[in-house]
């Protein structure tokens, strides 16, 4: 037989077939900024600078870790798309930002169209709920790098922010209050952990006592978008600092934006543990120093603020959907 890209394993016509079934889902977030369409060489998009009198530009790129050997083992790739966008909004929303537009990276054992659609699918869900345009991507397949069912993605978010209202923690001081906004589960961060622990001993069909759905359903849940908390906080409140609880845990995400001479101190028992920690924890016997470390707790993201503006941060935030809770104060 001669040799052949495809059976080398890389099938150009099944990319075809990709970029025909994502034309909907990617041309369904763009918005008056994008002046591409797709499959040219570069993706073009043209920012409104009106409104900014110093106006900066943030990114931020990530991936979603061994989340994506979940929804491998559930054959369910419709969620970590929208994980991958929002997690990466989050990152630029703590800053003062507005994100603008997504580009993704997807890479692949062996491309099926219908598991990449999925993908992109979910990408596009969160752009269009946090106004971000999904404007250009690159789709890899690379036998002998990936097992046949294997992929990763990863993800770059462009966003922008006056320069005088970017938020860096350079306002925090001692005796400000520290609250926190509930997540969805273990957002993406500690999987590898999670999925040693309880893959040793359940499958991801198992329901075990405590949780309300199956352990692979509570480990897919989709990292929450905080920004449309943030944007009501940030005009309304004299917000010092936020932090994106993700790897590293509350202490090491939120230590980032203390001034030096600050820390944390946290009230561990200020709101309930969410029952997939508490399975974590008690299957794995991990020590509370150890979750603390790699988990968010159930607390995804935190906002420090001044004593006096407490009660209307709470306040603000309840109006927004999305209640907080005070957890602690800055030392």
């Amino acid at each position: 037989m001669d040799s052949t890209y495809k059976n080398a394993g890389v099938d150009i016509e099944a990319g075809d077939d990709m970029v025909q079934r994502i034309k909907g889902h990617v041309k369904s977030t763009f918005n008056s900024g994008v002046l591409s369409g797709i499959g040219h060489f570069g993706a073009f998009f043209q920012p409104d600078f009106s409104k900014y009198k110093e106006p900066v530009m943030v990114s931020s790129v990530d991936g979603v870790g061994t989340k994506l050997m979940v929804a491998v083992k559930m054959d369910k790739h419709d969620t970590v798309g929208q994980c991958l966008v929002n997690h990466c909004v989050n990152d630029i929303a703590v800053c003062g930002a507005q994100p603008l537009f997504f580009m993704d990276y997807l890479a692949f054992g062996k491309l099926y169209p219908d598991k990449a659609e999925q993908i992109i699918k979910g990408f596009s869900i969160a752009c269009a709920e946090n106004g971000v345009a999904l404007i250009g991507g690159e789709t890899a397949e690379m036998p002998g790098m990936y097992a046949k069912e294997d992929y990763d993605i990863s993800g770059t978010i462009v966003g922008i922010v006056d320069k005088s209202k970017i938020i860096d923690g350079k306002k925090v001081k001692s005796g400000d209050v520290i609250i926190g906004f509930k997540s969805t589960g273990l957002h993406t961060n500690g999987y590898s952990l999670a999925r040693k622990v309880l893959f040793d001993k359940y499958s991801v069909t198992d329901t075990p006592d405590g949780l309300d759905k199956s352990i692979g359903e509570a480990l897919l849940a989709v990292h929450k978008s905080y920004l449309p908390v943030i944007n009501v906080l940030k005009n309304e409140i004299d917000i010092h600092a936020f932090s994106h609880i993700t790897g590293g845990g509350m202490i090491g995400n939120t230590k980032r934006v203390l001034p030096e001479g600050l820390s944390l101190n946290i009230n561990w028992n200020a709101w309930e543990l969410p029952a997939i920690f508490k399975l974590i924890a008690e299957t794995g016997k991990i020590s509370h120093e150890e979750m603390r470390k790699v988990f968010n707790l159930g607390i995804g993201l935190v906002a420090i603020v001044s004593i006096d503006d407490v009660e209307k941060t709470l306040e603000t935030a309840e109006k927004a959907g999305e209640p907080g809770i005070v957890i602690g104060k800055v030392v």
